[in-house]
């Protein structure tokens, strides 16, 4: 993202494997209204974007799919505003699913405030990543836009950002892959992560809550957190609608401890970096466990004679695949296919693994 809109006058623009990087630039490239290309991974061909895509279009973009009808590589060719609301002081209004990614209500969101008249967004059916929203919205409010939450209409009001000081705080999802090391770890284990907030924004401070039931305590301190080891609860059922990315270590986390854990709300893995519940079938069953289909969207991890002995891992282009499983090298050897992955998200992942003392080496 930073490198893509340190040139914003590009004519093409590679958001790579970033579906976050993808779904925001198309938002934030057509109210631009200038002429563009967007394309990506051969992965990234395979996520939809339709849904952003026609909304972006009832507001007066001119978007065209240089692909299959629906998904990237994308042409952008300008932007003419056109009111989209019943009266012409009224917000434009759209209809979007709430059980989509929230990525297509945050990019809309985002662009409200540079509307006519702002935008009112109607939200249909369940909600998911309602954390992410809410985020959105508070970044948008420190930046001086007027916006509202009334459940399921959110409201922008038009009127420029303005620029504000703030520091960013560590990041909850990135945190989770300390959280299963301490989990895995000798008894007594302990570890402190600065700069995360016990009040954040971000979803995926859920790990705390989650995790302490997986046996890792959480104490916050002004400056950071520190993780401590205790004793694994009895097993427990938990929903991932707020916080899927988690869903991959908790899955791997409880598999390896024993924990038969129950994981609903999952509905959004599926069109990730790639098959995220597949994935996590495929390559548990490695290690002698299972992530089992009980009723519909629910699904319990189903722990075997779980030994980490050499096993080689599959990334499947994605990120969270090669961090969620790194923390098995705790209780053994193991190999991570395609450990360049984490660049999306940790770039400084394995050398933070070294600096803690694992041993990794790139074969």
């Amino acid at each position: 993202m930073q490198r893509l809109l340190a040139n914003p006058r590009a004519e093409v623009f590679n958001a790579e494997d970033a579906g976050t990087v993808m779904r925001f630039l198309t938002a934030y490239l057509a109210v631009s209204g200038q002429p563009a290309q967007l394309v990506g991974t051969a992965r990234m061909y395979q996520r939809p974007i339709g849904v952003l895509v026609e909304a972006l279009r009832q507001l007066g973009a001119e978007i065209e799919y240089a692909g299959q009808e629906g998904y990237p590589p994308l042409q952008l060719r300008g932007w003419h505003p056109r009111l989209a609301a019943a009266e012409p002081d009224e917000p434009a209004e759209l209809t979007i699913r709430g059980d989509i990614s929230s990525q297509y209500i945050s990019a809309l969101l985002m662009i409200g405030p540079v509307l006519p008249a702002g935008l009112r967004l109607w939200l249909t059916g369940k909600v998911g990543s309602r954390p992410y929203i809410r985020m959105t919205q508070s970044l948008m409010q420190h930046f001086g836009a007027t916006c509202r939450d009334l459940g399921t209409v959110l409201e922008v009001r038009p009127g420029a950002y303005q620029p504000a000081n703030y520091t960013v705080e560590s990041d909850w999802s990135a945190a989770s892959y300390w959280y299963a090391m301490v989990a895995l770890a000798p008894a007594g284990s302990t570890i402190i992560l600065p700069g995360l907030r016990e009040h954040s924004w971000q979803g995926d401070q859920a790990i705390v809550g989650i995790m302490d039931q997986l046996g890792v305590a959480t104490e916050f301190f002004p400056d950071g957190v520190q993780l401590t080891q205790q004793a694994v609860s009895a097993p427990f059922e938990q929903d991932f609608s707020d916080c899927p990315d988690l869903a991959q270590t908790v899955a791997v986390v409880a598999a390896a401890l024993g924990v038969p854990v129950a994981m609903t709300g999952l509905e959004s893995l599926r069109i990730k970096e790639t098959d995220r519940i597949l994935a996590l079938q495929t390559e548990l069953a490695k290690f002698g466990a299972g992530l089992v289909e009980e009723g519909e969207e629910r699904f319990v991890v189903q722990p075997g004679e779980f030994e980490v002995s050499g096993q080689i891992i599959e990334t499947y282009h994605d990120h969270r695949m090669a961090m969620a499983f790194a923390p098995l090298a705790v209780r053994g050897p193991l190999t991570v296919l395609a450990p360049e992955v984490v660049r999306k998200s940790y770039p400084r992942f394995w050398k933070e693994l070294e600096r803690a003392g694992f041993t990794t080496a790139n074969q």
